[in-house]
């Protein structure tokens, strides 16, 4: 690729790459052990009342509110799972009934008190102190959820909790996005596979193993397709199989060097360009586009740029493909800790680790692009506006953590 790089700033980027996702369309249906990460393709409607059915929170003694500090009867005795005439109200003048956990309360009690704060109790009465409170620990028919309710959105991404209620609804199959397809390859004659023997003049491949990882932490599978020569005719035939994934992920082959063939061999394979250079460091060889129905994704060659660059801009274009409503970047507000500079005139991504509200700088933001050692040693990264030159010691600071969740709405991330 020839041209000159035409650098945008980096919210112009972000935004460009968001409009190339086109939300995920295709859906199946799987088990809710199995959903866990996935996207729900249609709102989920409560079907049956949560609680289903008046309970006892506590093991305790069923009353009527107006029988607080009397002495009463015992009518029976209720235990969970009990239905029928065993749970049929029956209360006489002066009774009440003991009960259990969860145990169905009769419609002629209206209270629950614990067992541990009763008076003189027998097995066949019991004394009710007088300051109580009218319907205390009696968990209502449908004052969770009621018959009818949205439980759940389209779009929302499936965690525990939504199998916890899926479960007790009596759902055990749901309807969810099918995965978007993903590959990833890497470029260069000087790369070797981990499991090959690289000499002092070349490398292993860690880019691709990195960012599948990293994809895979995100809820993503990818597929590795290899390595391509920096061949352009090479390049250009390899590229032309690979139509049929939703998302291309190359690392490498896309700046102004001699043998950066990748970018030419999209482009000769029909690649529309939405951008190609983001004025940030470090990272600013990035290009994105779409290639017949794939979206196209060209990552610097640097392990550190690939993996900052893959998170900041790709995760969340991913989540939306995905399906999910919730894909901007959330942040953290932070102290930091130490002084350091930065270069003015375009964005930076600064790594760092965040504890306890404290945000420490790794290395004082002196670390290359290439090294390896300083994305283990973080877990955020700031990102610096245009005209910073300088984060003090104690100043408030927005970072976005690794493994923040994301969100529905976008927020300025910018110091």
């Amino acid at each position: 690729m020839n041209q000159k790089l035409n650098f945008l700033d980096f919210d112009e980027a972000f935004t460009k790459s968001l409009e190339l996702a086109n939300k995920n369309s295709r859906v199946e249906i799987v088990s809710i052990s199995e959903a866990l990460g996935r996207v729900i393709s249609k709102d989920i409607i409560c079907k049956k009342n949560l609680p289903s059915f008046d309970n006892s929170a506590m093991d305790g003694f069923a009353i009527k509110f107006s029988d607080a500090g009397k002495t009463l009867k015992i009518n029976k005795v209720i235990f969970a799972g009990d239905k029928g005439e065993k749970v049929q109200e029956s209360l006489g003048q002066n009774e009440c009934y003991k009960i259990m956990t969860g145990a169905k309360v009769p419609s002629d009690a209206d209270t629950i008190i614990p067992i541990e704060n009763c008076l003189d109790v027998t097995k066949d009465s019991v004394t009710i102190p007088k300051d109580i409170k009218k319907g205390a620990n009696l968990r209502l028919k449908g004052e969770e959820q009621k018959e009818g309710n949205r439980l759940f959105a389209k779009g929302e991404e499936i965690n525990s909790s939504h199998i916890t209620l899926l479960a007790s609804q009596g759902i055990v199959m749901i309807e969810v996005y099918k995965k978007i397809t993903i590959a990833v390859l890497s470029t260069g004659n000087e790369i070797k596979e981990p499991w090959e023997n690289a000499d002092e003049e070349e490398i292993y491949n860690c880019n691709s193993y990195a960012l599948i990882s990293q994809l895979k932490e995100k809820g993503f599978d990818a597929t590795y397709c290899g390595v391509v020569p920096d061949s352009l005719e090479e390049s250009k035939n390899y590229i032309s199989n690979l139509k049929s994934y939703d998302v291309i992920i190359t690392t490498g082959g896309i700046s102004m060097g001699d043998a950066d063939f990748v970018g030419e061999a999209f482009l000769q394979n029909g690649l529309e360009t939405s951008f190609h250079g983001v004025n940030i460091k470090p990272g600013r060889p990035i290009m994105m586009g779409k290639m017949d129905k794939s979206v196209v994704i060209c990552l610097p060659g640097n392990p550190l740029t690939a993996m900052v660059n893959i998170y900041l801009f790709v995760i969340p274009m991913l989540k939306k493909l995905q399906g999910a409503n919730e894909y901007y970047h959330d942040i953290s507000k932070a102290t930091n800790t130490k002084e350091f500079k930065t270069k003015n005139g375009r964005v930076n991504i600064v790594l760092g680790s965040l504890k306890n509200t404290m945000f420490d700088v790794t290395r004082d933001n002196k670390y290359g692009s290439g090294m390896i050692t300083a994305l283990y040693e973080s877990n955020s990264i700031l990102v610096t506006g245009n005209s910073t030159s300088l984060i003090n010691a104690n100043q408030d600071v927005f970072v976005i953590e690794f493994n923040k969740k994301l969100q529905n709405k976008q927020i300025n991330i910018f110091n």
